[in-house]
């Protein structure tokens, strides 16, 4: 009996990352005119940039949700957590143009504080997909990630162009 219950928690677990790499070959991630070319396709990690803080935070976490969700549907999660440290320190520099007026919202802008919001958020969901992956929970990882997925589609509606 145990043995089926848990050939069915794998196939659930299965079909929910096929969901999750549904949902992002169906929402494509085209460049902002406003933001540039934020996504980098190479397997190489971004190159730091002085111009925009919020674009080369946009870079490291699409670099990154590409390694979560390959290692997801590989049920790696010592590879999630390690795709989680280059986020590090990528928030607080982009609050701190959004403060200091480098960084301008492309859509919405005059909702900022929505945004940080938002962010921060998204950030505590980063670290909640850290501690899960951290204990090899690969239920709830997967359940995170796709929580996070809909945070970023929710907010590219909101706040880019």
């Amino acid at each position: 009996m145990m043995l089926n219950e848990e050939a069915r928690m794998k196939h659930n677990l299965s079909m929910r990352v096929c969901f999750a790499l549904f949902l992002l070959a169906g929402f494509p991630m085209e460049p902002c005119a406003a933001l540039g070319d934020y996504h980098n396709h190479s397997q190489e990690p971004p190159q730091a940039s002085t111009t925009n803080p919020l674009v080369e935070e946009m870079k490291t976490l699409d670099n990154a949700f590409r390694d979560i969700v390959s290692a997801v549907a590989l049920s790696d999660t010592p590879k999630v957590h390690a795709s989680l440290q280059s986020l590090h320190g990528t928030m607080e520099k982009s609050h701190e143009g959004i403060h200091a007026g480098t960084v301008i919202l492309p859509k919405n802008a005059l909702r900022s504080k929505e945004f940080i919001d938002r962010d921060k958020k998204f950030h505590d969901k980063l670290d909640a997909l850290d501690r899960a992956a951290k204990r090899n929970n690969l239920h709830e990882v997967l359940r995170i990630t796709k929580q996070l997925l809909d945070g970023c589609v929710q907010c590219h509606q909101t706040f880019r162009k």
